[in-house]
């Protein structure tokens, strides 16, 4: 079996920074358990500001960019150095990938890094994968390593993405909105009203996201075919659990039955969003119940500025993205025609061009 298990800052950090050995080395060694076993780890692992922040003796995350860069690349030696000296008692051979998301833009390099991690694992090692946060800028202000996680698993085609949190699972919401500790075992689909839901709250000052991040990240890897778990970091069986089929095990979000393919799943989830285009209840039936590219007539707004080739999200009236795709024209080009007949097209950009905005083969559905 093939694995992604991604480990959040909460579990690998103290409270006031730096690595927290003993949770470093109890989760280690569940991946060491499991890869003594024959299945195939990817782990995913944050920690590198929050260590870095311990190692400068500050007691919080920055906010100033160039100082998170710093930490990160003062706390990124002291992570690797803490996870090689765990696995290699077992002789086990750990490998970092450092990525950005601009890593995973080109397609050429999106394939490299596939191919990298796949004969990692064939060399019997374990790859530990992180943002290179010291590089990165947007992804460092709101990224999240759920989502890097999510892209991770589809990229090797995992069976399951096991995501290790400060919290057991995905918690029930109460009739007032809020939090209980009842933790919700299975979520066969991931609704606008749950993504509405759910906190947003950090639950430390060392950390990036919250379960927002960990449901979207649910969200992208389930639809490309492979089963995502949300459960607790601090205990010392999780993995077992989660592979016995324990029903206290965590939060199991289904893999969807009818799976994207790769170059969808590229398209998808490989790139970060540039805008987003509203479109109307016709378009909406057009593209998603009648499988036709996204005309201009549909279109009735359009947010953020992008060029040709970048992807956007395509919206509902109600806010909620049903579609992603590769756009043929640039924001300020679609400002132009949206709500326009093709046929116009033409005469409003005074050119020949593209008839659709979204061809149907660089459109994908959600």
């Amino acid at each position: 079996m093939r694995l992604v298990v991604k480990i959040g800052s909460s579990v690998l950090s103290n409270p006031d920074g730096g690595l927290n050995p003993a949770s470093l080395e109890r989760l280690a060694f569940q991946l060491i358990q499991l890869h003594q076993k024959g299945h195939e780890v990817i782990l995913v692992s944050s920690g590198a500001i929050a260590s870095g922040v311990g190692r400068l003796g500050w007691k919080e995350k920055p906010s100033e960019l160039r100082s998170k860069q710093a930490a990160a690349a003062i706390g990124q030696l002291a992570l690797m150095k803490a996870y090689e000296d765990v696995f290699s008692k077992a002789g086990i051979l750990p490998a970092q990938v450092l990525l950005t998301r601009e890593d995973l833009i080109n397609r050429q390099r999106y394939l490299n890094i596939r191919n990298t991690l796949l004969r990692l694992l064939e060399l019997k090692a374990i790859p530990i994968i992180n943002e290179n946060d010291c590089v990165s800028t947007e992804e460092i202000q709101f990224g999240d390593n759920d989502t890097l996680s999510a892209i991770v698993a589809t990229k090797v085609e995992a069976d399951k993405l096991v995501i290790l949190s400060d919290v057991a699972g995905l918690y029930r919401v109460d009739e007032k909105g809020a939090l209980t500790k009842d933790v919700v075992p299975v979520v066969e689909k991931i609704t606008p009203e749950l993504e509405k839901s759910v906190s947003k709250t950090k639950s430390s000052k060392l950390t990036v996201g919250g379960m927002a991040a960990k449901l979207s990240a649910a969200k992208m890897a389930t639809a490309a075919g492979v089963e995502v778990w949300i459960a607790s970091g601090h205990e010392a069986d999780s993995l077992e659990k989660i592979l016995s089929g324990a029903l206290n095990a965590g939060t199991r979000f289904p893999p969807r039955v009818k799976k994207i393919e790769s170059r969808d799943a590229w398209i998808a989830f490989g790139r970060k969003a540039k805008g987003f285009l509203t479109i109307d209840e016709g378009a909406v039936r057009a593209i998603a119940q009648e499988g036709k590219s996204l005309l201009p007539s549909g279109i009735t707004k359009v947010k953020g500025a992008f060029a040709v080739g970048d992807m956007v999200g395509v919206e509902a009236s109600d806010g909620v993205e049903i579609a992603r795709g590769l756009v043929n024209f640039s924001s300020a080009d679609v400002q132009k025609i949206r709500g326009r007949h093709s046929n116009e097209i033409p005469s409003l950009l005074g050119r020949s061009t593209s008839q659709e905005v979204i061809h149907r083969d660089n459109l994908v559905l959600l």
